[in-house]
């Protein structure tokens, strides 16, 4: 039996672990990993394998932007700045037709930049506007559609856990990764605004516009985005010049936030151990899938089987804008029936390599999939976004709110086709890096 056979039957043993066993994705992974080394090589070269990839892994400096990025947003989250900037953007947004629907957005949009998870601004989104947008009349599906794609911003907006990840993994550079993220998300949350416009032309009574307010209640609104806009111009402004690594930038921001809270007197000791224990939770899921994916890409990395595929792809008598398209459907039907993130880090050891070899700039390569495993938090059948929404707003069904969701998966496409038109929207932001 040949190495790529190997390990094409490795992928399918693991697939099927996670799908039809249950394991969790960092378990399958390094479980089929171990066990493709010992058959490709020895037992005792696994063992040794796992011994070092976990001690490599774990005692890793890098890893601890993750904690640090999560712990500055649950912070955020525990201190109540999700309502304040929902009340800003309420009262820019507010009193035209769908403006709840539209502020939900931006206020997705502000939440991301602080917070780097689309469950976490699900979660906060919904208890936050739900009530709200029920309050003034709104549809069903628009309410749900629209919380549960602004959420997914989370993910695109830096900084990323998922993009912290790609760099890791990947050894791109994380600053050039958040930078070149900001006007994809930027695009993506105008496109979720304009179809929420789109929509209530069509349908006049799913938004009945909300109470207007004065130019002075505007401005005076604009206090409840200060703590987004200092943490995220810090952490941002910091790596731009050069003034701090990632790691650093995620202590800064963990540490002004905390300073913040303090100011406001808005975090209760009680809250704060809830943070604390939250970002130990998310962090450890997060280091066992990459350590999992570690050895998994230790076993195809034996197997030559990226490799193999890469060569094979860039024979092919088709332009690489073709092979593009197949890569992205891929992520898009993984990322509707599992985790954004493990989907990332089982495929990248496949589909890096090949997009390499087709000449794609791996920062922008990274954006695209970021933004493409992100449509799949959304879509049928196991969107998870749409999951989290529907456990908060039980009395609406799951098919009510995947029917919201259809009205905005056109965006993310329309995006993605205007980051391959133009993808120094992506390289021009991260060539400007230090």
């Amino acid at each position: 039996m040949s190495p790529e056979t190997v390990g094409i039957i490795g992928l399918f043993l693991m697939m099927a672990g996670m799908l039809l066993l249950q394991i969790p994705v960092g378990f399958a992974m390094a479980l089929t990993g171990f066990a493709g080394v010992a058959w490709l090589i020895s037992l005792d070269a696994a063992l040794a394998l796992i011994g070092n990839d976990l001690w490599t892994t774990f005692s890793s400096y890098g890893l601890t932007i993750i904690p640090l990025f999560i712990f500055m947003g649950h912070i955020c989250f525990h201190s109540n700045v999700n309502n304040r900037l929902y009340s800003c953007a309420y009262a820019w947004l507010g009193a035209t037709r769908g403006g709840l629907a539209m502020a939900t957005v931006a206020a997705c949009a502000g939440f991301a930049a602080i917070s780097g998870s689309n469950t976490a601004t699900a979660a906060t989104m919904t208890s936050v506007a739900l009530p709200s947008m029920r309050k003034y009349g709104y549809n069903p599906t628009l309410i749900t559609g629209s919380i549960a794609a602004g959420s997914t911003l989370g993910v695109v907006i830096p900084p990323s856990i998922v993009l912290v990840v790609y760099g890791i993994y990947t050894g791109q550079s994380i600053a050039k990764l958040f930078f070149g993220s900001i006007i994809p998300g930027l695009i993506l949350a105008a496109l979720l605004i304009i179809t929420i416009i789109v929509i209530c032309r069509r349908h006049p009574d799913w938004g009945p516009p909300g109470e207007k307010t004065t130019f002075k209640e505007k401005i005076f609104s604009l206090k409840g985005s200060f703590e987004m806009l200092l943490l995220f111009g810090l952490v941002m402004g910091g790596l731009f010049v050069g003034f701090f690594t990632p790691s650093e930038a995620g202590a800064v921001g963990s540490f002004c936030a905390l300073i913040l809270t303090l100011f406001r007197r808005s975090l209760s000791y009680e809250k704060f151990v809830t943070a604390i224990n939250d970002t130990l939770k998310i962090s450890s899921f997060i280091v066992i899938i990459i350590a999992g994916a570690v050895i998994f890409g230790r076993f195809l990395a034996l197997t030559r089987l990226p490799y193999a595929i890469a060569e094979w792809a860039a024979s092919l008598p088709v332009a690489p804008v073709f092979i593009l398209w197949i890569i992205i459907l891929v992520f898009i039907i993984g990322g509707a029936i599992m985790d954004a993130l493990g989907l990332l880090l089982i495929t990248i050891p496949i589909f890096c390599p090949l997009a390499v070899k087709l000449n794609f700039d791996p920062i922008w390569f990274g954006v695209l999939i970021t933004i493409v495993t992100t449509m799949g938090a959304i879509t049928p059948p196991v969107g998870v976004n749409a999951y989290v929404v529907a456990g908060i707003a039980e009395d609406i069904p799951l098919t009510t709110i995947f029917k919201g969701i259809a009205y905005f998966l056109p965006t993310y496409i329309i995006t993605i086709i205007l980051l391959e038109i133009f993808p120094q929207l992506i390289l021009w932001p991260a060539a400007s890096v230090y």
